[in-house]
């Protein structure tokens, strides 16, 4: 009788208390059920998922690490579909593809289309980065991962947020004419190079001229804000006086 009621202590359990969430949370997981399709388990990895760097703080968790971790994801979900999907691709036209799919600007425009600036919980913590709607869509899919495991992360991904259909229109689409230009030049035996040089403008700001030249021949040139868009949009022009006498896309079918 004594064994039973010293035992009894250890054998009764009480009821595990129930997760209390504030509005805020509440607000949360409702917003991201709504893109996800499936109830939230663990708020906490979305509440890091959304939030900012603060560099005044310490051991400030933020977006950053489930940033990282969601590019990986995202990479390996888009590398497998690709993988079943185009059966008798290359390796190049799958990297093509794939770099299509996963690109900044793609992303961005993702993340811009779900909204998910507006579920930061840290407004005004710290300025924007041009690409925080993709750094926050890859967040998204890492906190995603960790909450419901890789095989239901992978079909939301490919069920909701990154659909066959959406896939199908960034076939034929151009991503980098930098790198249009360069296959081209190297398939026609054609010197191809840059030259960019800063300008100062009237309102003492900072800009870059890119001229691109062909067998030392000037063919277009482009101004912006950075040498990498400068060259990019010398390359875009260039594409666009190329393709009139050469049809460059047509003679580059890994990249249509």
């Amino acid at each position: 009788m004594e064994l039973r009621k010293y035992f009894s202590k250890f054998l009764t359990r009480k009821p595990p208390k129930r997760k209390i969430f504030s509005e805020r949370d509440l607000r949360l997981g409702t917003s991201i059920q709504k893109i996800i399709g499936q109830p939230v388990r663990h708020i906490e990895l979305y509440r890091e998922a959304f939030s900012l760097k603060v560099s005044s703080e310490k051991n400030n968790k933020n977006y950053e690490r489930l940033e990282f971790l969601g590019d990986s994801i995202l990479g390996s979900v888009i590398a497998f579909y690709l993988y079943q999907t185009y059966p008798s691709a290359n390796e190049g036209f799958l990297t093509q593809m794939k770099s299509k799919i996963v690109n900044r600007k793609n992303l961005n425009k993702i993340g811009d289309e779900l909204k998910l600036k507006s579920l930061i919980q840290n407004p005004g913590s710290s300025s924007l980065s041009e690409n925080i709607s993709g750094n926050l869509f890859e967040a998204l899919i890492g906190a995603v991962y960790l909450d419901i495991g890789y095989e239901a992360c992978q079909n939301i991904i490919l069920q909701k947020l990154l659909t066959a259909k959406d896939i199908n229109k960034l076939e034929n689409k151009i991503v980098s004419y930098k790198s249009l230009l360069l296959e081209w030049s190297q398939k026609r035996k054609v010197a191809l190079r840059y030259e960019t040089h800063e300008e100062h403008q009237g309102n003492k700001t900072i800009v870059f001229r890119s001229h691109v030249m062909i067998d030392n021949q000037k063919i277009a040139n482009a101004v912006d804000t950075s040498k990498k868009k400068s060259e990019e949009k010398a390359a875009q022009r260039a594409f666009y006086t190329l393709n009139k006498k050469e049809h460059i896309l047509e003679k580059n079918k890994t990249f249509s």
